[in-house]
């Protein structure tokens, strides 16, 4: 999330993506860092990720794209 914020203020847009089981604690950090929309732009994937084949990966990635690509594009 910091790498985030940093971005953010320099006009570069970003967006988080993680597991489902970092909800909290990317809400909870980007409050703190000021930035609370950070975590509501930020797309969640299911968790696991760590014992994901790379099949399960590229799917996780697929469903995905779309809401990556709004949060870059749009703000939403």
């Amino acid at each position: 999330m910091h790498d985030l914020v940093d971005y953010e203020t320099r006009g570069i847009p970003s967006v988080m993506v993680a597991s489902s089981e970092f909800v909290h604690a990317a809400k909870t950090q980007a409050a703190a860092l000021g930035m609370p929309q950070l975590a509501d732009q930020s797309v969640f994937v299911p968790h696991p990720i760590q014992d994901a084949t790379d099949d399960e990966m590229r799917t996780k990635a697929h469903d995905a794209i779309d809401a990556i690509t709004a949060a870059l594009t749009t703000g939403e």
